[in-house]
């Protein structure tokens, strides 16, 4: 009978279940995409000119929030100081203040790394006045190129009479001549506090450990 016939079906085409990932690859992969990425910002950054390099050097001193891509004209001003762009003569600290304020936009505190050069070629004119303005601007990048801010030495302290009147122990009086000994040196707790003194001599004593010395020599 055809009611008892099977019925055809289409077969069903069932995706395979994908296969777990394996951790250990994933990390692999990853640890070797970071490589990857790490050796080409390593690569770019090797690319970095002497000049940029000095710059940013300049850019970020006396300044922890600084990144190094903008530059304040205080820096601004030390670096051609410190580099000799200002001789004194050819270029003054004026010259490098309206240089500065000429290459920096009318709202801006700071000049970037392009615009840090555009300014030397504005001093290099100037500075380098018996060149063309291509040998110019290479002598003056020469002034800055591997170089850092100088930091200056430590401020000596300025002696004076009144200073040594009250540092010199030898005139101290009273409790505060007894913290200290003859050379100047602090007896530390020795000088602060009263001691018992358990030799058995009589406080003030100035002959105390000379009796074996005395005793033997008599004989």
């Amino acid at each position: 009978m055809a009611d008892n016939k099977a019925k055809s079906t289409k077969p069903v085409h069932k995706t395979p279940p994908k296969s777990p990932s394996d951790p250990a690859k994933d990390r692999a992969a990853k640890r070797l995409s970071y490589d990857l990425n790490s050796s080409h910002e390593g690569a770019m950054a090797g690319e970095i000119s002497a000049l940029e390099e000095a710059f940013r050097k300049f850019a970020i001193h006396g300044d922890t929030r600084a990144t190094g891509k903008e530059m304040h004209g205080k820096n601004w001003s030390k670096l051609c100081k410190d580099c000799h762009v200002i001789d004194g003569k050819n270029v003054t600290v004026t010259d490098v203040d309206i240089v500065f304020s000429k290459i920096k936009g009318k709202s801006s505190r700071t000049i970037t790394f392009e615009q840090f050069k555009e300014a030397l070629q504005e001093l290099s004119k100037k500075r380098f006045k018996d060149k063309n303005d291509e040998e110019a601007v290479q002598e003056i990048y020469k002034l800055i190129e591997g170089k850092a801010p100088i930091i200056s030495g430590v401020t000596k302290a300025i002696s004076s009479p009144t200073v040594s009147r009250l540092t010199d122990t030898s005139k101290f009086t009273g409790s505060h001549k007894e913290r200290f000994d003859p050379s100047g040196k602090g007896k530390g707790k020795a000088g602060r506090e009263d001691l018992v003194d358990a030799s058995g001599y009589v406080s003030g004593y100035k002959h105390a450990g000379t009796y074996d010395h005395k005793v033997q020599g008599s004989k």
